[in-house]
């Protein structure tokens, strides 16, 4: 059955694809970051949803929805519309292309993010796993 996105169950299922991936916990080993992933209202998304995930060493940590960006002050943040999101899911956007292009919004260091390139890519791969309905 397909999980609603954007979700706190989408993000929950997205944790544990990750904890059982090796091939993110070999490409992540070295990473060090947390990060608000912010999906913009567009389409059936009346209004600003808020991933926070904290990925440490090939682990994701924790997860859950924000509702006030004050609430954490994680190191990255990525904003994009919907439909930005729903093409890195769905594989085709390629996140750093995203981030380089500008489709993709980040407030961090975007040079940390560029020494580990497989890991973002092994991310959006777990993304994959997750049975996705998105809000049209």
């Amino acid at each position: 059955m397909a999980i609603k996105f954007p979700s706190e169950e989408w993000i929950k299922a997205l944790m544990q694809e990750l904890n059982k991936s090796q091939a993110y916990r070999d490409s992540a080993k070295d990473w060090e970051g947390d990060f608000y992933f912010i999906i913009e209202p567009e389409g059936g998304l009346e209004k600003q949803f808020i991933f926070y995930m904290d990925l440490w060493h090939g682990k994701c940590r924790s997860v859950c929805v924000i509702t006030d960006e004050k609430e954490k002050a994680p190191e990255f943040s990525i904003l994009a519309p919907l439909s930005k999101w729903q093409r890195v899911i769905e594989k085709k956007l390629d996140p750093i292309q995203g981030l380089i292009t500008r489709q993709l919004k980040l407030k961090g260091n975007l040079m940390k993010i560029m020494k580990t390139p497989k890991a973002a890519l092994e991310l959006v791969n777990c993304c994959t796993l997750v049975p996705t309905d998105f809000l049209e």
